[in-house]
């Protein structure tokens, strides 16, 4: 056990409906493979991958379709076999369905894996390795934040961090693609997190003894301990992970209050370990890093048998669902065949979601590629959908109450309003998480959220509009400072020029009058 588990006050939050039962029951299936798959080339925080095959090219199942761009990146890889189509822009999986570039793959049936080499003990490998691996994989947060996830195992050993914790909470309505997955994938999934605990070590330690049957090796050990915390509505998926991860020691498995949004990082850290982190730091700097189930899974995938991440889990769910479901779906697959798939009356669809309901994006149609962030994909029928009529604040304070994050927001929305956004900033607006709680309590329907998620993308679009202005005017005062040092060298040459005229002169006038 794991002596230094402290748990903190939960400050916030709400009970939302779950709505998780219809879709929670059924394993996972696979889905068919598509004819044709959209990937797109940005579906992780960061730079976009850049190509590296052409129109018309043969391409293997895994094989790399688009090498990563700077440190904060992840390659993009072929999820089957097949002829690359075309490599051009195409609507994105965002509520404003706008372009962007995406490779076209038509499949050819065969789903022929690329050739790859792995190490029959990967804890032989050194940490930087592990990390290599990992990032050549093109894993990223599969928790909805799809940050790459090499650079968190490399901060890892740059930070010292003791204590990894794998987000099980899982916390939004209608969402159990990660239940299903520590359900039926649980030795998997540990896995997964002994080879994140190795990879985030800088020096060697002592062997570990692994249980009857297990080999014992080289162990670096320098992240001590991981916790794997799952909300406690989630009983199989609880039993399942601590039966997997019992041999060892430096693994437990806990559970967590089921309240949204536990799975919130800030939140989640709070409560497992005891520590607070400060505002504007980030979690690596008390100790502390976090994953997601997914995520550890992927991991998993790629070390011990070398593939890239080119699928996952995904919830299909929603009143609109004659089949809701949890189904493995490779990325780039269209919506509106996974719609298909599961039966969904399009014609009852108010409302298409990737993601939960509290924090997911509307999205605009279904002739849209699913990618690395989709957890879900709901098709909500108008019962489904919250009252929109917004009514006038009756000063309730529900939303204060509620706030994971501390915040006072009728006051940051009020300031919205009148377009005070400095003093909405002053409000803590930096620090919402845009996880709809206020918005969801609210019994005057007032948007919160939106007025919130409006101010920031503001906020951010000026702060760029500043820098730009203060780059231009230091490209200017440059280019000025250049231009007069250049009339000064001019001015001094000119003046040299004469000095030096008017002594030769002088000289030959002084020969003259010699002669």
């Amino acid at each position: 056990m794991l002596s230094f588990l402290k748990k903190q006050r939960i400050r916030g939050g709400v009970h939302a409906e779950e709505r998780k039962a219809a879709s929670a029951l059924p394993i996972v299936n696979d889905f068919p493979l598509p004819k044709k798959l959209y990937i797109p080339l940005q579906q992780h925080v960061g730079k976009a991958a850049e190509p590296v095959i052409k129109v018309g090219e043969k391409v293997l199942k895994g094989q790399l379709l688009a090498h990563s761009q700077g440190l904060v990146s992840a390659p993009v890889h072929a999820p089957s076999s097949g002829i690359i189509l075309d490599v051009n822009d195409y609507p994105a999986p965002h509520p404003s369905a706008l372009p962007i570039r995406m490779i076209v793959l038509e499949t050819d049936g065969k789903d022929e894996w690329l050739k790859t080499s792995v190490a029959a003990d990967p804890f032989q490998l050194d940490a930087e390795e592990i990390s290599l691996r990992v990032g050549a994989a093109g894993i990223v947060g599969l928790g909805g934040a799809t940050f790459p996830t090499v650079v968190k195992l490399n901060m890892g050993r740059e930070n010292q961090i003791d204590t990894l914790i794998i987000n099980g909470a899982e916390c939004e309505p209608y969402l159990c693609c990660d239940d299903r997955l520590m359900q039926e994938r649980a030795a998997e999934i540990i896995d997964g997190v002994r080879l994140m605990l190795h990879g985030m070590t800088n020096s060697p330690g002592a062997n570990l003894h692994l249980p009857e049957g297990g080999r014992t090796g080289r162990y670096d050990m320098n992240t001590k301990s991981a916790v794997v915390a799952i909300e406690d509505n989630k009983p199989q998926a609880f039993l399942m992970m601590q039966a997997a991860a019992a041999p060892y020691a430096q693994i437990k498995v806990m559970q967590i209050p089921t309240r949204y949004p536990m799975g919130w990082d800030r939140q989640l850290i709070g409560y497992v370990t005891g520590r607070e982190v400060p505002v504007g730091c980030r979690s690596s700097e008390i100790g502390v890093t976090i994953h997601n189930v997914g995520t550890a899974h992927a991991v998993h995938k790629a070390i011990r048998h070398g593939q890239p991440l080119l699928s996952r889990v995904v919830t299909v769910a929603g009143g609109a669902v004659n089949r809701p479901m949890n189904v493995e779906v490779p990325f780039g697959t269209l919506i509106s065949e996974l719609f298909a798939f599961c039966e969904v009356n399009t014609e009852n669809t108010a409302r298409i979601i990737m993601g939960g309901p509290m924090m997911g994006d509307s999205l605009p149609h279904s002739n849209l590629p699913t990618v690395k962030a989709t957890s879900g994909i709901l098709a909500l029928t108008p019962n489904e959908l919250k009252n929109t009529d917004e009514q006038p604040c009756i000063r309730c304070a529900s939303c204060v109450s509620v706030c994971p994050a501390g915040l006072r927001p009728l006051d940051m929305a009020n300031n919205i309003r009148i377009n005070q956004l400095d003093a909405a900033v002053d409000l803590g607006l930096k620090d919402c998480i845009s996880c709809g709680c206020c918005s969801y309590i609210c019994p005057s329907n007032i948007p919160l959220v939106q007025y919130f998620k409006y101010a920031s993308g503001e906020v951010i679009a000026r702060q760029q509009a500043q820098h730009k202005a203060e780059q231009t005017k230091k490209l200017i005062d440059a280019r000025n400072a250049r231009m007069e040092r250049i009339a000064q060298q001019q001015r001094e040459d000119e003046l040299a020029r004469i000095a030096a005229k008017a002594e030769r002169e002088r000289l030959k006038a002084e020969q003259e009058t010699e002669a």
